[in-house]
């Protein structure tokens, strides 16, 4: 395993689609042995293959209970990811990207969706997820279709700078 270099933009692999994943194999299980260890170097809540430069449909989600802070965080792993569902709820939330250091913004999103996809063995994987967690694998699943949280942004600023989105 190996923390690999996160890209930022305006690498062109940020804006490009992620090839479908065919072969589950023993490189696809470095790749996610290194992205699951990039992420806890880098602090993230999720991480997609694009970001190490990798244009594979692959992503990490890492969350924990939002009741519940002494449950320790769920790791997902899920290779080419499909949002099946999106609520017509939506919320707006602060969003930040690990390839877009120095900027937060303001997106609006839908509350709850169904994810599916294969797990990091080529098993199925589908499962609801709702509040944040929907938030991390909507943002995600945008990676690795070469879209940026900042394409979907009402407004964009500096963690450092004051924000009131009233």
């Amino acid at each position: 395993m190996a923390v690999r270099e996160v890209i930022s933009v305006p690498h062109p692999t940020l804006r490009t689609k992620a090839e479908k994943i065919t072969t589950f194999d023993k490189e696809l299980q470095g790749l996610i042995d290194d992205m699951v260890e990039t992420m806890h170097e880098e602090s993230g809540a999720g991480l997609a293959a694009p970001q190490v430069g990798v244009s594979k449909r692959v992503i990490l989600v890492e969350f924990g209970d939002e009741e519940d802070e002494t449950t320790p965080p769920t790791l997902y792993i899920v290779v080419n990811p499909r949002i099946t569902k999106f609520s017509p709820e939506t919320v707006s939330g602060a969003e930040g990207c690990l390839s877009i250091p120095g900027l937060m913004g303001e997106v609006k999103r839908p509350y709850s969706i169904t994810i599916q996809g294969k797990n990091r063995q080529g098993d199925p994987f589908k499962m609801k997820a709702q509040g944040w967690l929907a938030r991390i694998f909507q943002h995600e699943v945008d990676h690795l279709n070469g879209v940026l949280y900042t394409d979907r942004a009402t407004e964009v600023w500096k963690p450092e700078e004051t924000y009131d989105p009233v």
